[in-house]
């Protein structure tokens, strides 16, 4: 499970403009921030580059699943 979308949202990012930066379609984005799909490894330190946090600020702890 993934903190994409709460993510995006502190930060006041759309997914849009996320997919563009990626090179991804916004559906593809839109799966990763409902949790309906999980990004591949070398697209989530992509997503935390893009976002410029940490890859574990985009994980949810096992606390929160």
């Amino acid at each position: 499970m993934n903190r994409i979308k709460e993510v995006l949202e502190e930060k006041g990012i759309k997914q849009t403009w996320l997919a563009e930066k990626l090179g991804k379609s916004y559906n593809m984005v839109n799966a990763y921030a409902q949790n309906r799909q999980q990004p591949r490894l070398e697209d989530l330190y992509k997503i935390a580059e893009i976002l410029d946090v940490e890859v574990k600020e985009l994980l949810k702890d096992r606390t929160e699943l």
